[in-house]
């Protein structure tokens, strides 16, 4: 497994990592067997990377790292943690809390859930709007000071607020959505993560299974945000999309490979482009999706098949936008773009 710095600070990681949202959270019922399996089969394959959040689950999917993480060497896993996103009983999100006093609070439970006495890199799930960056920055360099935590990592925000994080302390990596429908930090946080030596890990590079191939209109299922609450998986969206996944096949017909193979490819392209790290965080729930995403580590895309790409799925192709209207209203990122 190639392995790459995240950042002018950060861990060695491989060039993929793992999302492990989907094996608890939000994407219909997961098998909680199946899901220790694929993250035992992840790191095996050298995947070490292994991105959560407390929120998750409302925890379970820490506990589900825990326990698929016992008896290993700790060092083996490179454990990325969200915190901040609230969440009622019935599993709707309330707001986020990225108070200094509360952050401390955040990383206790999940220090107790994940069976650990440190997190890797700890990071706001999203810019709280009643607090200062540079507050909540602050509270997680204290408790790297502590020797709780490695390293300070952010999601979703602006170049703008990188800046103002990475004065406070210097920050690993920047999580946010990016693929070849979802290309926002183009605008703007790309440049100033080269500038500032921040790596970029991506998640919904497969923009939460649209673009993977194995999509149909007709697949919905019980307790899947997707149907509900993703723009982009909704009427004419969708068939629109889909539209695009299928000029996107025929290129990867071309190339003897699938469809996920050539877009999480597409995006390490891009970090290569643009003088960025950027690792995919995938989010397979099972062993043979982690298969195919790990064969994109082999597809090297020529500049010819870029310029295919672009054509055939331009920026801003895509149809809705990437959640609804009161998520789209938390993203730091989304308002400077």
């Amino acid at each position: 497994m190639r392995t790459t710095q995240l950042g002018n600070t950060g861990p060695l990681v491989a060039e993929l990592g793992l999302g492990c949202m989907g094996m608890s959270d939000l994407y219909g019922p997961a098998d909680r067997g199946e899901s220790i399996a694929t993250l035992h089969a992840a790191l095996e394959a050298g995947i070490n990377l292994l991105d959560t959040g407390d929120f998750y689950g409302m925890g379970h999917n820490e506990m589900l790292i825990g326990e698929a993480l016992a008896g290993r060497a700790r060092e083996q896993a490179v454990i990325s943690v969200k915190f901040g996103a609230l969440r009622a009983p019935n599993g709707s999100f309330l707001g986020y809390d990225a108070r200094p006093g509360a952050v401390g609070n955040f990383l206790a439970y999940s220090l107790k859930r994940l069976g650990t006495d440190y997190i890797d890199i700890y990071r706001p799930a999203r810019v709280d709007p009643a607090v200062p960056i540079e507050d909540t920055i602050g509270a997680i360099a204290e408790l790297i000071q502590a020797g709780h935590v490695k390293q300070v990592g952010l999601s979703e925000v602006s170049g703008e607020t990188l800046r103002r994080a990475h004065a406070v302390h210097p920050i690993t990596d920047v999580q946010i959505e990016y693929s070849m429908i979802s290309r926002g930090i183009e605008n703007g946080l790309l440049p100033v993560a080269r500038e500032l030596g921040v790596a970029v890990t991506a998640y919904g590079v497969l923009s939460r299974g649209l673009i993977s191939g194995h999509w149909s209109a007709a697949r919905a299922g019980e307790g899947d945000f997707r149907d509900n609450n993703s723009p982009r998986f909704q009427g004419d969206n969708l068939a629109a999309n889909l539209a695009l996944v299928e000029r996107v096949r025929q290129i990867a017909n071309d190339l003897g490979v699938s469809v996920a193979q050539v877009a999480i490819a597409w995006v390490m392209a891009q970090g290569r482009a643009r003088g960025v790290t950027i690792v995919p965080v995938i989010g397979a729930r099972r062993r043979d999706r982690l298969q195919e995403s790990l064969g994109a580590l082999d597809v090297l895309l020529s500049e010819a098949d870029l310029q295919r790409l672009e054509a055939a799925v331009p920026k801003d192709a895509a149809a809705g936008t990437r959640y609804n209207a009161y998520q789209m209203g938390h993203l730091d990122s989304e308002k400077a773009a």
